[in-house]
């Protein structure tokens, strides 16, 4: 059944209160907020201070905010009490509202999956007489509590109004969700047809999905080989990027014509590196790029003119993403492998042992392309297909 406004509120199953007493029941005459977080979410902890501040402001009114840990990533329940008790002492140590965890999945199938929240931070505000008055984020918590409160929030036009757009995009979640799933299970069977099946359904319903768009040409020129079908949809899928002149649109389109990867026997040459050449430019010429994005297109972009014959320019734009990377403000064991990836193509482009720092490349002849080991995993905005 569908959790929604005026819904009669789900129970509370709570395996352990970490903060403030055990709260069995929702009380008649109070108004809570049921809020969704995790200690790994920023989100959710940007959201802290202001639940706090509400607590203070509305309890004479008969405000109680209850969170609920149900997301954590420790694999037991004593692992996550212990951890969450040192988190919320060291970062919240003067909270003044209740703290639950569960680890069993309850809570969220009582309360997230029937009302199509699939996100945290989460926020759920149960009226004084035990019905669901709002369910959405908790930066919509300064207009909505003072009016649920006051008793009348849920008669409002502007209610009815928010809840029905909720529903309708809780809705094309759920459907999304369903696409992905069975997109996943697909290729997990190697079911190339499905997987087509479900993207092109997703495409359908949503059309600017810039993962959808790069599943179905992917699907259809480097798993099912159908050259005759796939190209009409690579080559729109590059106008459009070219158009919107958009850095994922574009480095989505590179990685289809440019992955070392993949195998482009059957692919006409003169239109790839065509194709390849118009992209390569707008690439390039995008400003205001993070220097983690900008050193991703440099390798997405290098392949491009080291097959083309340009070795020069390959290795100088392999050489500008090392040193974009090595000036990361990240820990050396994230920046490490990417730093490690680049350095191994730049040694198989030349041909010869590179150094960068205290690491070290030699050539690999057994890559395809002369690319790295882990080349289809290096465009992020490819990896993020259809989730």
């Amino acid at each position: 059944m569908d959790l929604q406004m005026d819904s009669l509120v789900p129970a509370l199953k709570i395996q352990n209160w970490m903060r403030g007493g055990p709260l069995a029941n929702f009380r008649p005459g109070k108004v809570y907020v049921v809020e969704f977080w995790a200690t790994w979410c920023e989100p959710c902890i940007s959201a802290m201070p202001d639940l706090i501040q509400l607590q203070e402001e509305y309890k004479d009114s008969g405000l109680e905010v209850v969170a609920v840990a149900a997301d954590e990533d420790a694999p037991t329940a004593d692992e996550v009490q212990a951890y969450l008790d040192a988190w919320l002492t060291e970062k919240f140590p003067k909270l003044n509202f209740r703290i639950g965890i569960d680890c069993t999945g309850e809570m969220n199938k009582l309360w997230m999956e029937p009302s199509f929240s699939f996100g945290i931070p989460s926020s759920f505000v149960v009226d004084r007489d035990g019905r669901i008055a709002f369910i959405g984020h908790p930066a919509e918590l300064d207009d909505v509590l003072p009016k649920v409160l006051d008793g009348s929030w849920r008669t409002s036009e502007q209610a009815e109004a928010v809840e029905r757009e909720r529903i309708a995009r809780g809705r094309e979640k759920a459907l999304a969700k369903s696409i992905r799933d069975r997109f996943h299970a697909a290729t997990e069977m190697e079911d190339w047809k499905a997987a087509l099946s479900a993207v092109e359904e997703g495409i359908a319903l949503m059309p600017d999905s810039i993962h959808l768009r790069a599943a179905h040409a992917g699907l259809l020129l480097h798993k099912m080989r159908d050259m005759q079908t796939g190209l009409p949809v690579l080559r729109q899928l590059v106008r459009d990027a070219i158009d919107r002149n958009d850095e994922d649109w574009l480095l989505v389109a590179m990685h289809q014509l440019f992955n070392p990867a993949h195998d482009y026997t059957d692919f006409p040459s003169v239109e790839r590196f065509a194709l390849g050449k118009e992209l390569s430019e707008h690439i390039l010429a995008l400003t205001g790029l993070e220097d983690d994005v900008k050193a991703s297109s440099y390798q997405l972009v290098a392949p491009y003119y080291h097959e083309s014959g340009n070795k020069a320019r390959a290795e100088e734009l392999l050489e500008l993403a090392l040193k974009l990377v090595d000036g990361l403000p990240v820990p050396d064991n994230i920046k490490q492998p990417g730093l490690e990836d680049l350095l191994q193509s730049l040694a198989n482009y030349r041909g010869q042992k590179v150094f960068h720092g205290a690491l070290c490349a030699v050539p690999q002849t057994n890559v395809s392309n002369d690319a790295t080991p882990n080349a289809e995993q290096e465009n992020p905005a490819e990896r993020g297909a259809l989730e």
